[in-house]
């Protein structure tokens, strides 16, 4: 049994090493993709192009402006002097915030009053919006504490002000970067997708070119088919994410904290379930163009609900029961974990159980579905 199912094993990976495209499409364009996401998965707000609209011009008004411009963040693209060319630059995009400052907001400042402000935001994404208003507030707290500590020393009466030191302390990601979290997500998306795609297209191609009818009334069992074509994808997998991780590590520096052999051990038991998928899709795809588009149709689905990009408990409640049956949700946890808690296996076990239930199930169905095509 093991010498027929070695047998198509090394001609499957003659096979991938003959053809340079295949070469390129497993060992170059995963390494190509997690720079292009490593760099685009970012959502670090670092540059907020502002445009100021001081009406009240004032020492009081330009030294609150100064508070933005000399930050980090608010970077004064545009000066803007009337209504229509705050409405002209929100409109075309051409900066993120007009911050305006109307006029007797110095005077109200001096006399102790209130002293409004308007800060405008491109509300289309939203989450760079809350972000730059939190950024903004900040900001102002920071300017309104100065002017009541300033007062109250004024007045002599600074010591009687209560006051609270607030210190606080990210664990696992300190400084807060988001490429951090999004990069280990990003490797078990590329494994998700290379591994479909391998698995479905390689098994289509030999049912257009006309050697799988050859394949089955060879010698081989079914499960010796199975095995010798699915066990190469499976190991260029794992070979993948040891290439893709190393790349991350190093080029990205983002932290390993776990243990690189609980890692592929957690990846070998998630491609049960990529691989049983491709080997689904091909029993149901007669060309590559139809198993293309089937991978793609799958594979969108299960990237949105695996809390890749947004979490899964803000999700409705039906949505969220539907996650349990996707296999990423569980190795996108377990990839996170491992890469910044560097926790184990005592922790992890209830992840892996369920991910390991449903990969065995994947497979066992799609390899009985093969078999019986087979047959």
């Amino acid at each position: 049994m093991f010498e027929r199912a070695k047998a198509i094993l090394v001609k499957e990976f003659k096979q991938i090493f003959r053809d340079s495209r295949m070469k390129t499409i497993i060992f170059v364009s995963p390494l190509i993709q997690i720079i292009l996401f490593g760099y685009s998965a970012n959502k670090d707000i670092t540059y907020v192009p502002t445009a100021i609209y001081d009406r009240d011009n004032t020492a009081e008004s330009r030294e609150f402006l100064r508070k933005f411009t000399y930050s980090k963040y608010f970077v004064p693209e545009k000066y803007i002097f009337n209504d229509s060319q705050q409405d002209f630059v929100l409109n075309k995009g051409l900066v993120n915030t007009v911050i305006r400052i109307d006029r007797g907001f110095g005077r109200n400042l001096k006399a102790n009053k209130e002293a409004s402000i308007q800060l405008a935001f491109d509300g289309t994404d939203s989450n760079t919006a809350m972000i730059v208003m939190g950024y903004a507030n900040t900001i102002i707290s920071n300017y309104q504490g100065q002017i009541l500590k300033a007062k109250a020393d004024s007045e002599g009466i600074l010591e009687s002000i209560p006051s609270i030191d607030l210190r606080d302390r990210a664990w696992f990601n300190g400084n807060l970067v988001s490429r951090n979290y999004y990069l280990p997500g990003v490797i078990c998306t590329i494994v998700t997708m290379m591994s479909l795609l391998l698995t479905a297209m390689a098994i289509v191609k030999e049912k257009e070119i006309g050697t799988m009818e050859q394949l089955t009334v060879s010698p081989l069992r079914p499960l010796e088919l199975i095995i010798g074509k699915l066990l190469p994808f499976g190991i260029i997998s794992l070979i993948q994410v040891i290439l893709i991780t190393t790349l991350g590590v190093i080029w990205f520096h983002i932290p390993l904290r776990g243990n690189i052999i609980l890692l592929l051990f957690s990846a070998g038991i998630y491609l049960f379930t990529t691989l049983g998928i491709g080997l689904f899709i091909s029993t149901i795809s007669s060309t590559q163009q139809e198993a293309n588009m089937t991978v793609f149709l799958i594979y969108l689905p299960t990237v949105l609900l695996s809390g890749f990009a947004y979490p899964i408990s803000n999700m409705p409640q039906a949505i969220q029961w539907f996650t349990i049956f996707n296999p990423m949700r569980y190795f996108m946890v377990i990839i996170r974990s491992i890469f910044l808690k560097g926790v184990g296996i005592e922790v992890l076990w209830p992840q892996l159980l369920p991910l390991f239930i449903i990969g065995v199930t994947v497979i066992t169905l799609s390899s009985l579905r093969f078999r019986k095509g087979l047959s």
